[in-house]
């Protein structure tokens, strides 16, 4: 089969095109044939390493990948069952996590997989996991509601354009941060109201928010608490300008540390993909509750120009890759 492959950390120049075997699902495991997977910032995180201290985890790999294919988000065909798993069968449309998802096949765990939205095409679908899930968990630091104000920093991202939409399917007032090019599409999605980040600064207005979710990663807690209500909530996704070695890990811990000591909250999100929320997805996905954004969908042998955008531009949503 054909697979995006990568044997050192550094940059897309080492991602490559190759023909390599089919892999062999286990006992909990289904073999998937990929028909689209997502791009997301984890690809470029296991891609180059960094931060450092991730290398700790056997996910990752010390001084190497510990998984030669890229990629996690997919949507594709079940083509095989292992032996444990129950609920999946051969033909099955599905959705979810996979590892090595840059391939024409690849295996994830069972519970890590659900049915497709039936309204959705695989593009779409492939689209949905990753980020779709870390914006669902997020937003359940502080569940925001209505008569709330919750404000998206990043809001143009894959994560941002479903936060956006779940917070005004929740009845919260939204209000979005992006660069001046994407104020129509966060209006389209139901933002209340943009700030477009090469004009002004959150603290700018005299509002307060309830809730404000970060997936951008770069204004200092001094600053994001001032923007925030006395009781508020910041949840943190993502933290890819803190550096090499810890990534904002280290703001994650002076947040964590801080929230102690005042009335404000910080959480840090990691998404976990499971069925359950897998299933959640779907639900909001069919009752058009939410729509995946797609900025542009790459063909396999492609992906490497799909993950140079992600890293060097702004997509406006998810990228794409078709196999």
């Amino acid at each position: 089969m054909k697979a995006i492959v990568q044997d050192s950390f550094g940059t897309a120049e080492l991602l490559r095109l190759r023909d390599i075997d089919r892999p062999t699902p286990g006992e909990d495991e289904v073999l998937v044939r990929i028909h689209a997977a997502g791009v997301d910032p984890s690809v470029w995180h296991l891609m180059t390493g960094r931060p450092y201290v991730a290398r700790l985890s056997p996910q990752i790999g010390l001084r190497r990948p510990s998984h030669r294919v890229r990629g996690w988000d997919a949507a594709g065909t079940v083509e095989a069952v292992g032996a444990k798993v129950r609920g999946v069968k051969v033909g099955d449309e599905v959705f979810g996590e996979c590892d090595g998802s840059f391939a024409e096949y690849a295996c994830g765990k069972g519970n890590r997989l659900a049915p497709k939205p039936t309204s959705l095409s695989f593009e779409e679908a492939a689209a949905l996991p990753v980020s779709g899930i870390t914006a669902l968990q997020a937003l359940a630091v502080s569940s925001p509601g209505p008569g709330q104000k919750v404000l998206v920093i990043g809001a143009s991202g894959g994560v941002g354009t479903y936060a956006v939409q779940l917070a005004v399917h929740y009845g919260a007032r939204v209000t979005g941060v992006c660069g001046p090019d994407a104020h129509d599409m966060l209006r389209s999605l139901g933002a209340a109201d943009v700030i477009d980040y090469t004009q002004e600064e959150i603290t700018d207005r005299p509002v307060r928010y309830d809730f404000i979710l970060d997936a951008a990663g770069n204004r200092p807690l001094s600053l994001l608490r001032r923007a925030l209500t006395p009781h508020g909530t910041v949840a943190f996704v993502g933290g890819e300008n803190g550096g090499p070695v810890l990534g904002g890990m280290d703001r994650w811990a002076r947040a964590l540390v801080l929230s102690a000591f005042v009335g404000q909250t910080f959480r840090p999100v990691f998404a976990a993909v499971r069925q359950p929320a897998l299933l959640t997805l779907r639900t909001l996905a069919e009752a058009k509750a939410i729509t995946p954004v797609i900025d542009r969908t790459y063909p396999l042998a492609e992906a490497p120009a799909a993950v140079r955008h992600l890293e060097k531009g702004h997509p406006r949503g998810k990228l794409v890759i078709s196999v």
